[in-house]
């Protein structure tokens, strides 16, 4: 399973890990995900997808309708 979140197409990050002694090593950061259901009023049905926080926040202020539109537009999901 990869790490995207599918409503706001975040990803994992490389960057460094930097010790005391200003030693960088390379790490990843990733996303905040969690598997939620959604359930869809106009459909009568629930979803599940995998979000970031930042994602949720995002369906909490425009619906999730608006949400799943977007994504598809810009091919974070298929159906």
């Amino acid at each position: 399973m990869s790490r995207i979140c599918e409503i706001t197409g975040k990803r994992a990050q490389n960057g460094n890990r930097v010790s005391h002694s200003n030693i960088k090593t390379k790490r990843r950061f990733n996303p905040n995900l969690q598997v939620k259901k959604f359930y869809i009023p106009e459909e009568d049905a629930w979803i599940t997808l995998k979000v970031s926080a930042a994602g949720m926040r995002t369906i909490n202020k425009k619906g999730i309708m608006a949400c799943l539109d977007n994504a598809l537009q810009k091919g974070y999901i298929q159906y």
